[in-house]
C-alpha cells in the first residue's frame, strides 16, 4: 500500500443522507473503501432539510463559520455525522436559505447554492478544523467551483496552495452553466474557455479544465467522451486534458447487495442453491398479481424513467416480447420519471395486464426482489457512465441485456455473463433479447453456467478503491513535480 493519504470528499449527494442517483452511491461508499485500506478520509456535504431538521447519529458541531466570499463573509454552520458502519467523518455544511428546501436540486440559483457550498467546505476542513488534505476529491459540476477556486485565488492563501485536486464526471450531460458573476461571487480572476459562450461559466468544463488529474467512472465512458458524439459539446477540452483523464470502475457495496444474506428476498441463496431463487421469483410474481408460472423466463427493468436509459427503443421490444415473438415472458417494470415514459408503461401494463406489471414509484425495498426474482435484467442506454444496475442484477443472478456503451461494455460480457448490442436501435436490443431468451428456453446448462459466471464476477468498492489511490498518487506527484 502507498503512504497514508488525507483525502477530502466533496459531493451534493453521499448515501444515505442525500441521494438522487449513483454520484450518491459513489460518495457514501468509496471513502469507506478507501478507509479500509488505510487512508484518513473525510466527505463533506450540504445539510439538506433532513439535516438541518435533526437525523439520528448527526449532531451540531459547536462552531460558526464566517465563509470569505466577495462581498462579506457569509455565516454558516456546521454538523458531523459518520458514514454507515465505519469511522469515515462526515461535515455537513449549514446555511438555511440556500439548503434547507423541499429538494436538494432544481432552483435557479443552484450554480450559487454550490458554489457557495464549495467554498464553505474548503473552509470548514482547512481553516476551521485545521486538517490539510493531501488531494482534494471533487464530484461533478457541483463541487467544480471548489476545483477552481483552488486552483486560482487559493493559490494566493499558504493554507490551501499546492494541492492537488482530482475531478470525477459522474454525468457529463449535467454541466452547471450559470453567468459571469460567478467568478466575482467567489473572488476569481479568470479567463473564458472556449466552451462558454458569452458571458457564460460552465461549472463542468471549469472543473475539467483546473483539475490536476480528471476521471470518470468507467474505462469505455472515459473513451467515449472525448469524441462529439459523447463528448456533450465539451470533447474538444476533455481531449485537450486526454493525457489526465482516466476511466475508474464503480463498485457496489456487497454488503448491502448480497443475495445470501439481503433481508428483503423471500429467500437468500447463492451460486451453489441457485434453485432457491425461485421463491423469489413467486414472491415477486404474488406481489405484482402476475400469474404464478415457473416455466417462462420474469424479465425486468429497474431504472430511472428518462431518455439516456433508452425507453425510446424500449416500447416496441416489450410489445413483441409480451405477444410472444420469442416464448412466453412476463416484465415488470419499477421506476418513476418523465411523464411520456410513465404513460408508455403504463398504456403497455394494461394492455398485457396477465404479462406485464409497471410499479411507477420509487420503492427501494421492492428492488432487490426484482432483482432476486427475474431471469433477466434490461439496460438498454443510450449512454451509461458506468452503471450500477447491471452489477447488482449479476451479483443476484439475473442476466443483463444491455447496450454496450459506457460502464455497460465494460462490465458485461456478451455471451458469458449477460447479452449486448451495439446499435441504438429496436432492432438491435430485440435481437440481443431474444438471443437471451432462446438460451434460456434451449441451453439450460450453459443458462446456469452463465448465472454462476455473472455472480462470481467481482465488482467491489476494494477494487475501485485500489484505482483511485493510484490516482491520488498521480495528482500528487504532478503538483509536487516528481
Amino acid at each position: 500500500m502507498a503512504k497514508s493519504l488525507n483525502i477530502l470528499f466533496l459531493s451534493a449527494e453521499v448515501a444515505p443522507f442525500a441521494k438522487r442517483g449513483g454520484l450518491g452511491d459513489v460518495a457514501g461508499s468509496l471513502p469507506r473503501a478507501l478507509k479500509r485500506i488505510g487512508h484518513d478520509v473525510r466527505v463533506v456535504m450540504p445539510a439538506y432539510r433532513n439535516i438541518e431538521h435533526g437525523r439520528q447519529g448527526v449532531t451540531p458541531m459547536e462552531m460558526q463559520l464566517n465563509v470569505p466570499m466577495v462581498g462579506g463573509a457569509v455565516r454558516a454552520g456546521a454538523f458531523e455525522g459518520r458514514l454507515p458502519d465505519s469511522e469515515v467523518p462526515v461535515y455537513f455544511i449549514a446555511e438555511s436559505h440556500l439548503f434547507n428546501r423541499e429538494e436538494i436540486y432544481g432552483y435557479s440559483d443552484d450554480p450559487y447554492r454550490f458554489a457557495f457550498f464549495s467554498r464553505a467546505a474548503l473552509d470548514l476542513v482547512v481553516a476551521a478544523l485545521g486538517w490539510r488534505p493531501d488531494v482534494v476529491h471533487a464530484h461533478d459540476w457541483h463541487t467544480a467551483p471548489a476545483v477552481t477556486w483552488l486552483a486560482t485565488a487559493g493559490q494566493g492563501d499558504s493554507r490551501y496552495h499546492g494541492i492537488p485536486t482530482v475531478y470525477t464526471i459522474h454525468n457529463l450531460a449535467h454541466q452547471g452553466k450559470t453567468n459571469w458573476q460567478i467568478f466575482d461571487y467567489l473572488g476569481v480572476q479568470t479567463h473564458s474557455l472556449n466552451e462558454e459562450a458569452y458571458g457564460e461559466v460552465n461549472l463542468m468544463a471549469r472543473g475539467i479544465y483546473h483539475a490536476t488529474m480528471i476521471n470518470t467512472v468507467s474505462p469505455t465512458y472515459a473513451l467515449e467522451i472525448l469524441t462529439p458524439e459523447g463528448g456533450a459539446g465539451l470533447d474538444g477540452l476533455l481531449r485537450y486534458r486526454s493525457f489526465d483523464v482516466h476511466g475508474i470502475l464503480n463498485g457496489i457495496d456487497y454488503d448491502d447487495w448480497n443475495p445470501a444474506s439481503d433481508p428483503r428476498l423471500a429467500a437468500t441463496y447463492d451460486a451453489g442453491s441457485l434453485d432457491r431463487r425461485l421463491h423469489n421469483r413467486r414472491a415477486l410474481q404474488a406481489y405484482l398479481n402476475l400469474p404464478q408460472r415457473d416455466d417462462i423466463p420474469l424479465v425486468a427493468m429497474v431504472t430511472r424513467l428518462d431518455w439516456q436509459k433508452g425507453l425510446d427503443i424500449t416500447g416496441h421490444v416489450i410489445h413483441l416480447l409480451l405477444n410472444g415473438a420469442a416464448g412466453d415472458a412476463q416484465f415488470v417494470v419499477l421506476g418513476t420519471g418523465e411523464a411520456r415514459y410513465e404513460a408508455m408503461f403504463a398504456q403497455l401494463a394494461n394492455y398485457h395486464r396477465e404479462k406485464m406489471a409497471a410499479v411507477l414509484e420509487y420503492n427501494a425495498g421492492l428492488a432487490p426482489l426484482i432483482y432476486a426474482g427475474s431471469d433477466l435484467f434490461l439496460m438498454p442506454s443510450l449512454f451509461e457512465p458506468c452503471g450500477l444496475g447491471q452489477m447488482i442484477a449479476m451479483r443476484y443472478g439475473s442476466i443483463p441485456v444491455v447496450r454496450a456503451t459506457g460502464g455497460l461494455a465494460d462490465t458485461v460480457e456478451d455471451g458469458l455473463t449477460g447479452f449486448t448490442f451495439y446499435q441504438h436501435s429496436s432492432e438491435s436490443f430485440w435481437h440481443a433479447l431474444s438471443r437471451a431468451i432462446s438460451v434460456y428456453y434451449d441451453d439450460r446448462e450453459r443458462w446456469i453456467k452463465m448465472q454462476d459466471r455473472a455472480m462470481d464476477t467481482n465488482f467491489s468498492w476494494d477494487r475501485s478503491a485500489d484505482g483511485y489511490e493510484q490516482l491520488y498518487e498521480w495528482a500528487i506527484a504532478r503538483v509536487r513535480g516528481y
